[in-house]
């Protein structure tokens, strides 16, 4: 570091956020209302692994016409995908989640999509904690008891 020049947040490990772990032993209450010892934290994927994990799903995913990701957690990973949009009237339109625990609110906001705009929809999740629903995939699912 120039002794002459003001040290950067980078230089000084004070300043760096702790890592995140992206698996948590963590009590707590899913989005669909269920109670869960382990968490999947998505806050801790990076922008590179985010660009990754999107690479992946348009090696495996037949084209579509636009991205969209369901708040809060499909958000990143939709606006990363929406990009590579044909916006051909006939593609399906793809929906995207982080983590997928009941498949609720894939089937909630597909719901309400189709009654504003009724037209074929696929969806991706990166995680699946349990089935997700027949128009949907996982790039990771978990085994279901």
């Amino acid at each position: 570091m120039d002794i002459l020049k003001p040290p950067m947040k980078s230089d000084n490990k004070i300043f760096q956020k702790p890592p995140i772990n992206l698996f948590q032993s963590v009590d707590f209450k899913s989005h669909a209302g269920l109670d869960l010892t382990w968490k999947i934290e998505m806050d801790a994927i990076t922008a590179p692994e985010w660009f990754t994990l999107s690479q992946m799903i348009l090696e495996l995913s037949e084209p579509f016409r636009e991205a969209i990701g369901i708040p809060k957690g499909g958000m990143e990973l939709g606006s990363r995908l929406n990009q590579y949009g044909t916006g051909n009237k006939t593609d399906p339109i793809l929906i995207v989640d982080d983590v997928l625990t009941t498949g609720g609110s894939m089937e909630e906001f597909k719901r309400k999509r189709t009654f504003r705009n009724p037209t074929q929809y696929i969806g991706w999740v990166v995680f699946a904690r349990g089935n997700p629903p027949e128009w949907c995939k996982a790039l990771f699912q978990m085994p279901i008891k």
